[in-house]
């Protein structure tokens, strides 16, 4: 009863500081991993060593990666600090999972143009959208209406990774596409009102400041569900977007369809967004505010799968074969 008490005070705590319900079902999962690595202790009865221990249990034994290890310690550190109010002393003696630094798998200009022509509406667009914008997976699907700009040619990303807001390009070729897209969420909604529902789920204390709102066009997302479905934390029946899970299935399909051998992913597209705008001269510092990225080095990394090589270099071979010399390479040319 006392575990379950506590955890109904971590997702309050949550809920009240409008964590995402992902982030909220993390937080959820390491907390009770650790209660029960400790034998079901209340997480009062133990310390900075306990915490070590359990970090180090992570990396050893579960051999998960370096940032999981970081979640569990975040969500940790969150229970003590948010829902406990106990400042810890230092965490020390952990043993660190392994750091790896890939880089990462980008298509093709002819991939991904094979793998849009593969999928059908509204995946396409969806894609579309993490390519032609840089947008990741859930800031694509919780766009509403009232987030594009036709006008300016500008998409909104509102609360993105970070609970940043941005603005990133919304590509010339996509109007016509995303104008359609809203005609069909605005046939949805009408149906939705004449039954008595079009209620959308609100971001954080909006729903009660501007209640009206709520039931508008311009606040229902733009990736609309087909079906209506009811709210786990409200239980208001409502259209919520679709699944993420739907729109990653439709492109792993379309990847094995186009018979592409890269692990590629819905994010494959972002990271193919940012390293083609590279290719094309846009300058990184452009490239980094467009995708978002709080410090340029996480931008830099596509600098790495650049056609170019690394930094623009060209490789001496390549001088070696335009020479048409007879001269063996590690030789010097007979003068």
């Amino acid at each position: 009863m006392a575990q379950t008490r506590l955890m109904d005070r971590v997702r309050h705590t949550i809920r009240a500081l409008h964590y995402s319900r992902k982030t909220e079902s993390a937080y959820c999962y390491w907390i009770r991993g650790f209660i029960r690595f400790h034998r079901y202790r209340h997480p009062r009865d133990m310390d900075a060593g306990d915490i070590s221990r359990y970090l180090s249990w992570l990396a050893v034994d579960r051999k998960v990666a370096a940032a999981t290890q970081n979640q569990a310690l975040n969500a940790i550190l969150f229970l003590y600090r948010r829902v406990l109010d106990i400042e810890l002393e230092r965490i020390e003696d952990v043993v660190r999972a392994k750091r790896s630094r890939r880089i990462p798998v980008v298509f093709t200009r002819h991939e991904v143009a094979a793998i849009l022509g593969l999928l059908e509406q509204p995946y396409r667009l969806a894609c579309s959208l993490m390519y032609g914008s840089g947008l990741r997976l859930m800031e694509t699907l919780r766009l509403r209406i009232k987030d594009i700009d036709f006008e300016r040619r500008v998409i909104l990303v509102r609360s993105g990774k970070g609970n940043k807001d941005r603005v990133t390009v919304l590509p010339e070729g996509l109007v016509a596409d995303l104008e359609s897209a809203i005609t069909r969420v605005a046939r949805l909604h009408e149906l939705d009102v004449a039954e008595g529902y079009g209620e959308v789920q609100m971001p954080f204390a909006l729903a009660r400041k501007y209640p009206a709102q709520a039931r508008s066009l311009q606040w229902q997302f733009l990736f609309a569900a087909n079906q209506r479905s009811t709210d786990p934390v409200s239980g208001r029946e409502r259209r919520h977007h679709i699944y993420e899970t739907s729109v990653q299935r439709a492109v792993k399909n379309a990847i094995s369809a186009a018979h592409i051998g890269k692990p590629g992913s819905c994010h494959t597209f972002r990271h193919s967004f940012a390293t083609h705008l590279l290719e094309d001269g846009y300058d990184i510092r452009t490239v980094q505010e467009l995708m978002g990225h709080k410090d340029v080095r996480t931008t830099q990394i596509y600098t790495h799968v650049l056609k170019r090589g690394g930094n623009a270099v060209r490789s001496p071979l390549q001088a070696l074969a335009r020479t048409g010399s007879g001269d063996h390479p590690g030789h010097p040319a007979q003068e």
